[in-house]
């Protein structure tokens, strides 16, 4: 039963990180492929900093991995970010689907 418990933590613990719309929207940003900073930044329009605290609580919770391209830093979703067929994060205690507005 204390397996069970760890996964409902490692559960919590990811919805927690994810309880915000910036990182939600970084994430469904990553989903289609990687992106580089300005990228992102251009389309979400935040403040560089704030940009870069949020992809630094992605990467520390294995949400994305950053790779450097000369001064210019690429992210992705970490390989082990499960993306379904419908383009939905598998996160192993629920699915995350991303819904368009209307």
């Amino acid at each position: 039963m204390k397996s069970s418990t760890n996964s409902s933590v490692d559960c919590v613990e990811k919805l927690k990180v994810l309880a915000d719309e910036t990182r939600l929207a970084v994430l469904e940003l990553l989903i289609d492929s990687p992106r580089y900073v300005g990228q992102m930044n251009a389309i979400l329009g935040l403040e560089q900093s704030l940009l870069s605290h949020h992809l630094q609580v992605l990467r520390r919770t294995k949400f994305v991995v950053a790779k450097r391209d000369g001064k210019a830093v690429l992210y992705s979703l970490a390989p082990e970010v499960e993306v379904t067929a419908d383009k939905a994060l598998n996160l192993g205690c629920c699915v995350l689907s991303f819904y368009k507005k209307l």
